[in-house]
């Protein structure tokens, strides 16, 4: 923790002379970069064409997010900064999934027609994960899990608008060659990776891609995936679905290393007339926003209070500078609440929201400082409907923002009353638009255990429980399963909760940099190549 504290608050982004800072905005991303227009354009197209391409290659559709449940893509200009930002010399890149605000941070823009950087394998790999989670709503065995993550984010995007999907993951290749052999039996069998065990220095990742791949492309296993798939929905185990699905192991073991002494590997080339994009607008920031943008990067990392004290400094600094700019101004609420300073967020906020009644980012912040007053207030039920205020009117710029659903459910729950139907079905709401965010879905799943809703309770754990990086959510989720085994249908369950309710729902929109930095560097040791 003390390492992290430190790196954050010594972090300082090299600006140039003259930043080029510009958001590029899409139906699924947000990019902010300090680079040209051109490349931030060409680099959000990639990504645009990658979300067609898994929905193409799975025939999955997942649902347009809501503007502000987009992925925000934060390019912080080099590999310095993003081991400093992330607190550890090994991450690359790094993606942070939250209702309301999920994040990726890489450390710049580079739209290539060959082979991509680390970072950006990085960058696909965990978009891949976060598009399977908001496309699907059971758990996938682990290997099957990093196999497909892995089987898209080797792909290539050549100048014509094709996009390459399949291809042969090279960056696994020496891990393939030289690391020890992960048998079959084990692959199945193998779930997340616990916070404190020792990571296996073996072909696992690589050994899944290639199960993956060549499941997906082998004529005479045409049709084994799905089933395994079914299996393992129906609630088998993931070995027995396997023996059920691909028949005997030791032939697939086989049949899958004369696959990988081919010559060629080949994958899907897919036309960009069947990969269709919406539209992408990209535009320079003014002059404010690029000199308050290193200090929003680091906010949005997440802080804890010494340094957003050190953070605050320069976020003072930059609004003082630019008193008219409302977007500064919602970072310095932004700043100022995470610092702890409830009463100047507010008054930042309110000055945001004056000149820009829109800025979304104005109207969270204010909502958070008046809900962490709320909770040492007198009359409880006046300062919570006063809170819910700015949150309303979000709702009101933004009917699918989860922030809105999440925090009118707190408004009872915090008071210790007994939330509406109405709130309740905000809370599955908020879950539903943000399936990626697992203190969210912890939280959903508690909500309705406590009424009896026993299976909709499962239903939401499981896949949090089968996290493949594991984690403190992953860990609960599996507790809680664990305790609802015996547990009846229609009968309310009555335990009290293990996730203090409101950290965890405040999770959805508050990063805790200890926890968040080792899920990164856990994440990262994971999908490491040798």
């Amino acid at each position: 923790m003390f390492r992290l504290v430190a790196a954050i608050a010594a972090l300082s982004f090299a600006m140039p002379a003259q930043a080029d800072w510009h958001v590029a905005e899409s139906d699924h991303f947000v990019v902010y970069a300090d680079d040209s227009e051109k490349d931030v354009r060409r680099f959000s197209e990639m990504l645009e064409r990658y979300h067609a391409a898994m929905e193409f290659v799975t025939g999955r559709e997942a649902e347009t997010p809501s503007p502000s449940n987009r992925v925000t893509v934060y390019a912080v200009g080099g590999k310095r900064q993003i081991r400093e930002l992330a607190g550890s010399k090994n991450v690359g890149g790094f993606y942070i999934p939250r209702a309301g605000g999920s994040m990726a941070f890489v450390p710049d823009v580079r739209p290539s027609t060959g082979e991509l950087e680390w970072s950006m394998t990085i960058l696909l790999h965990e978009y891949a994960h976060h598009f399977l989670i908001s496309s699907s709503r059971y758990a996938m065995p682990r290997w099957m899990d990093e196999g497909s993550a892995e089987f898209f984010a080797s792909a290539r995007f050549p100048r014509d608008g094709e996009v390459h999907i399949g291809r042969p993951a090279y960056h696994r290749s020496a891990e393939l060659a030289f690391a020890p052999e992960v048998p079959l039996e084990d692959l199945f069998e193998r779930g997340r990776h616990r916070a404190g065990e020792e990571l296996r220095r073996d072909n696992f990742y690589g050994r899944s891609w290639a199960l993956y791949h060549y499941l997906t492309f082998d004529p005479a296993r045409k049709g084994q995936l799905l089933a395994y798939a079914r299996g393992i929905a129906a609630g088998a185990s993931s070995i027995d679905a396997a023996r059920a699905a691909f028949g005997d192991l030791g032939q697939l073991r086989k049949d899958l290393d004369r696959y990988l002494m081919q010559r060629k590997i080949k994958g899907f080339v897919l036309q960009p007339e069947i990969l269709p994009i919406g539209e992408i607008s990209v535009r320079r920031l003014s002059e404010g926003m690029s000199e308050m943008l290193p200090v929003m990067i680091r906010s949005k990392r997440g802080v804890d209070r010494e340094a957003a004290a050190a953070l605050l400094v320069d976020a003072r600094a930059v609004a003082a500078a630019y008193p008219r700019d409302a977007g500064v101004l919602a970072a310095l609420a932004e700043a100022e609440y995470d610092a702890g300073n409830l009463d100047p967020a507010i008054a930042a906020a309110d000055a945001a929201i004056a000149i820009d009644p829109a800025r979304k980012n104005a109207y969270v912040q204010k909502g958070y400082a008046l809900f962490a007053q709320a909770a040492d207030a007198e009359d409880e039920t006046a300062a919570y409907k006063e809170a819910m205020k700015p949150f309303t009117a979000l709702n009101r710029l933004e009917n699918d923002h989860p922030l809105p659903l999440i925090h009118y459910y707190r408004s009872f729950a915090e008071r210790g009353v007994e939330p509406s139907e109405t709130a309740r079905h905000a809370l599955d709401r908020a879950a539903q638009l943000a399936p990626f965010d697992h203190g969210l879905a912890i939280n959903a799943a508690l909500m309705h255990a406590k009424i009896g809703n026993i299976a909709a309770a499962r239903q939401y754990l499981t896949p949090v429980a089968a996290n493949p990086h594991g984690g403190s959510a992953a860990r609960q989720a599996q507790v809680l399963l664990d305790q609802l085994e015996n547990a009846e249908e229609g009968t309310p369950w009555r335990r009290r909760p293990i996730v203090d309710l409101t950290r965890a729902l405040s999770s959805t929109a508050r990063s805790v940099a200890e926890k968040e930095a080792q899920q990164a560097e856990d994440d990262d040791e994971a999908d490491r190549p040798e």
